[in-house]
C-alpha cells in the first residue's frame, strides 16, 4: 500500500473505515450496549462541546449537494441531544458557523446553511422534550431577519428546565473574549470605577461573568468529528481543562456508539486541572 499513489491510499483508507462500521445490527446492538454498561459507574461529563464538523465531505463523497449535507447533518443534532440528555449531560454546546464561514464561504452555500440552522434551531425549540435553546455569537454579523428568528427560537424555550443546548452560530472563540472584556469594563464603568482602578483590579471572573456561556459549568469534554485535530477558537477560554476527543467519522454518520465511545474515553481519563 505504501507504493501507491496518495489519492489511492486515501480512498482505500476511507474505504476500510466504512467497512469495520457495517456490522451487522445484532452485533452492533451489542456492542453499543457494552460500551453503555462500561458508563455505569463511570463519572458522565456536566458539559460537551461538539464541533459538528464533515458535512461537506460527506455530501460531496456521497455524490449529495453540499445543503443536503448541512441538512442531515442538522437532523442528527436531534439525536445527539437526545443521547446527551439520556446520560445526565447538563449542557451541550455545538458549533455550526464561525465567524470566519460567514466571510469565507461561498453565498451560494452560506444563504441555504443560515436557512437550516434557523430550522434546526425552531424544530429543537418546538421539541415536546424539555430542552432549553440559547443562541451564542456575534449575531450582529448574521442577517437581521435570521439573528431574530434565532434568538425567538431561544426566546420560546425560557421556561424548560431540561438540558441546556447552546447553539454557536456567527461564533468565534477570540471575539467572545474581546466580547467578555469589553462587557466587563463596561460594567465597571457602570459602578463609576476609572480605567486606572479597572485595570488593577479586572480578574478572571470578571471576564468569566461576560461570556456567552456565563453562569454554565465549562466543558468537560469537546467532541470533534471528521479527523481534524484542533479547536480552531472553539470556546478558547472554557477549554482550558477540557478534555478532547476526535473522531474520524464525518458529523453524518456519527451513530450513538461514538458519542458513548468519546465519553467513555472521557470517563477513562485521570483529569489533571491545571497540570
Amino acid at each position: 500500500m505504501a507504493n501507491l499513489p496518495a489519492g489511492v491510499r486515501r480512498q482505500l483508507t476511507k474505504a476500510r473505515k466504512r467497512a469495520k462500521r457495517l456490522l451487522s445490527p445484532a452485533l452492533y446492538t451489542a456492542y453499543e450496549s457494552r460500551v453503555l454498561a462500561d458508563l455505569q459507574q463511570s463519572e458522565i461529563p456536566r458539559h460537551i462541546g461538539v464541533i459538528v464538523d464533515g458535512n461537506r465531505r460527506w455530501a460531496k463523497e456521497m455524490g449529495f449537494d453540499v445543503a443536503d449535507g448541512h441538512r442531515y447533518g442538522g437532523r442528527k443534532l436531534d439525536d445527539l441531544i437526545t443521547w446527551s440528555s439520556d446520560l445526565g449531560v447538563e449542557v451541550v454546546t455545538i458549533w455550526l458557523l464561525s465567524t470566519d464561514n460567514l466571510s469565507n464561504r461561498d453565498p451560494k452555500e452560506l444563504g441555504p446553511l443560515l436557512g437550516i440552522i434557523v430550522d434546526v434551531a425552531r424544530s429543537l425549540s418546538q421539541s415536546a422534550r424539555d430542552w432549553r435553546v440559547r443562541v451564542m455569537g456575534a449575531l450582529e454579523l448574521l442577517p437581521t431577519e435570521t439573528a431574530a428568528e434565532l434568538r425567538e427560537a431561544a426566546r420560546s424555550t425560557d421556561n424548560k428546565t431540561g438540558i441546556v443546548v447552546n447553539i454557536a452560530v456567527g461564533y468565534g472563540g477570540r471575539q467572545e473574549i474581546v466580547d467578555a472584556v469589553r462587557g466587563a469594563l463596561r460594567t465597571a464603568e457602570s459602578q463609576g470605577h476609572s480605567l486606572h482602578e479597572v485595570a488593577e483590579s479586572i480578574n478572571l471572573d470578571d471576564i468569566g461573568a461576560h461570556l456567552y456561556t456565563k453562569g454554565q459549568p465549562d466543558p468537560d469534554l469537546i467532541i470533534r468529528t471528521s479527523g481534524e485535530q484542533r479547536l480552531s477558537g472553539f470556546l478558547l477560554w472554557q477549554t482550558a481543562n477540557s478534555e478532547f476527543y476526535f473522531s474520524d467519522v464525518y458529523w453524518p454518520d456519527f451513530r450513538r456508539v461514538d458519542f458513548l465511545r468519546a465519553v467513555r474515553e472521557y470517563a477513562s481519563r485521570h483529569r489533571r486541572f491545571g497540570g
